[in-house]
């Protein structure tokens, strides 16, 4: 008897279009699937994000703890990844990590809501609760993208992870616009906290019913969904190891660059400290710094695009916007007038929207791809150093701004003078 060549039987299927659209969306779906996963997450976590700022000044922080508080989490956020990234390649178990992440922002992130009740304890809870959140994104991270990697293949990995962004995105925009919307109605802070459980808990519940369906690429077996005429069945696994000596990471140019991105991530202020001015000084109502982070995120997205369109024609040079971005920053955000600190906002988003993925594009054409994993962790570690610096620098001369802002255009005259040396010696784009 004569088999047919294809992967599974044809009985009874449609062919042609028909057949290809619902091949398409079965391939679809493990990434469809981590990316609404990640968009209930960031509800949660961008949903809280805007309300650190005023929380710890409601509990009685002062500038300085505020800078601490939110400069720590961005640092725990970067830093750990160290740590948890080469960890999880050992042991092979990636859900565990991705799990154990998602779970720590699922249940930080609500019980913010009963920091106001605790009493003088409340301003160290809420600040354990707000690093522990980010705590939670350093776990997860570097898992979550070998998954990702993983069920992208068959779909094309590139295209699989520009959904997933997009997706991510969404959930930066609808988690401000929920506690904006929650803080409008109510008026009260731990509701908009309150509420965030109801998305954190769907997160929760999403991730768990993938875990069925996508097993640890380490494992060997293939996930849950067909493979058509051209396409692999089977995800590959993990490599136990590289054939040979691997090439040096700490090239004259990546040491170069992650020094420059410690110089712009110390100058881009977190935003908990743009809040902390905006509610404190600017006179801005929560529920607006809530919307204004949304706006954040949305400059966020065009100024990644943007970026990415021009990395890909003209090269690495377009990231010398950074420095320059930055420096904007604190001159506007920090305003007294509420309408420049607005600008200053969406200036804000624009350079992170930068750094959250042109970066990394010139970062993997800067090291031998053996060692790419490992030099995410190292190149994240410079970034939470700096974040961890900058928190401390604007928490301290937030009373001084003339002076805060004259430290901060130092930093990024230096970042863009060491950036300039680092291309000029990349071979590249």
């Amino acid at each position: 008897m004569n088999r047919p060549h294809q992967n599974f039987p044809t009985r009874g299927r449609a062919k042609g279009p028909a057949r290809d659209g619902a091949h398409r969306r079965v391939l679809w779906g493990p990434v469809i699937g981590l990316g609404l996963v990640s968009l209930a997450a960031d509800v949660v976590s961008d949903g809280a994000r805007p309300l650190a700022g005023p929380l710890l000044a409601q509990l009685g922080a002062s500038a300085l703890a505020v800078g601490l508080v939110t400069g720590a989490a961005e640092a725990a956020a970067q830093g750990l990844r160290l740590i948890f990234g080469p960890w999880a390649d050992r042991t092979r178990r990636y859900w565990t990590f991705t799990l154990t992440g998602y779970a720590l922002t699922a249940v930080c992130v609500p019980l913010l809501a009963v920091a106001p009740l605790a009493g003088t304890s409340g301003l160290v809870l809420a600040s354990v609760l707000i690093i522990g959140d980010r705590i939670g994104k350093a776990v997860r991270s570097p898992a979550k993208t070998v998954l990702l990697a993983a069920v992208a293949k068959p779909v094309g990995r590139g295209r699989g992870f520009a959904v997933h962004k997009s997706l991510d995105l969404v959930g930066a925009l609808l988690g401000p616009i929920l506690v904006a919307a929650v803080l409008t109605a109510t008026g009260n802070l731990s509701a908009a906290f309150a509420v965030l459980s109801i998305p954190a808990a769907a997160a929760m519940f999403l991730l768990l019913w993938l875990r069925r369906r996508i097993p640890d690429p380490g494992t060997g077996r293939p996930p849950a969904v067909p493979a058509g005429p051209h396409q692999e069945t089977a995800v590959d696994p993990a490599p136990a190891g590289v054939v040979g000596r691997p090439a040096s990471l700490f090239t004259r140019s990546f040491v170069l660059f992650a020094a420059a991105a410690f110089c712009w991530s110390a100058g881009l202020v977190a935003f908990g400290v743009i809040s902390f001015h905006l509610t404190t000084t600017a006179a801005v109502p929560v529920s607006v710094v809530a919307l204004l982070y949304a706006a954040a995120m949305a400059a966020a997205a065009l100024g990644a695009l943007a970026s990415g369109a021009l990395y890909d024609r003209s090269g690495a040079w377009v990231l010398l916007t950074i420095p320059v971005l930055t420096t904007a920053v604190p001159v506007l955000a920090l305003a007294p007038a509420a309408g420049l600190a607005f600008t200053g906002v969406l200036a804000w988003g624009i350079a992170l929207g930068i750094q959250d993925s042109t970066v990394k594009a010139l970062l993997a054409d800067l090291v031998p791809e053996q060692r790419q994993g490992t030099a995410y962790g190292v190149f994240a570690a410079f970034q939470g150093a700096g974040a961890l610096a900058g928190g401390v620098l604007y928490g301290a001369l937030y009373d001084t701004r003339p002076l805060l802002i004259a430290s901060v255009a130092v930093l990024q005259l230096l970042a863009f003078v060491v950036l300039v040396v680092a291309l000029r010696g990349k071979r590249g784009p």
